[in-house]
Formats: structure tokens, C-alpha cells, sequence
């Protein structure tokens, strides 16, 4: 569920300073069948999920 005004329910400051940890490029937020993911907008094109609210930065589980 997420919180009006908050993408995904992450707090806009944390999602101002988290970025890829692959190449280090800025994330999106954006809805997806399980929730919500982040997406890299950097050169490596990563996309990692958001479970519970939680943003899962680990490139193991990111997929293109």
C-alpha cells in the first residue's frame, strides 16, 4: 500500500540519494504487478524490486 504524495510509499528523501549500485545512475519508481519496483535509469538498465515497502538493492535480484 502506499502513503499519498510518496512513490511507492518510500520516503522522497531516501529516494533522493539511493541510486544504482550497479553503475551508480538514478533509480524510478514505478508500479508493477508485485508492488513496485525501481528502475535504473543509468547505462546498465537494471530493475530492482520493492517488497513491503522496502527497496531491494542487491544487483542478484534485480533483473534487465
Amino acid at each position: 500500500m502506499t502513503t499519498p504524495g510518496t512513490a511507492l510509499g518510500l520516503d522522497p528523501q531516501l529516494l533522493a540519494i539511493i541510486v544504482c549500485p550497479q553503475c551508480h545512475g538514478g533509480l524510478e519508481p514505478r508500479e508493477s504487478a508485485e508492488g513496485g519496483e525501481l528502475a535504473c535509469q543509468g547505462e546498465c538498465g537494471l530493475v530492482y524490486p520493492v517488497r513491503d515497502g522496502i527497496p531491494v538493492l542487491l544487483v542478484d535480484e534485480a533483473r534487465k
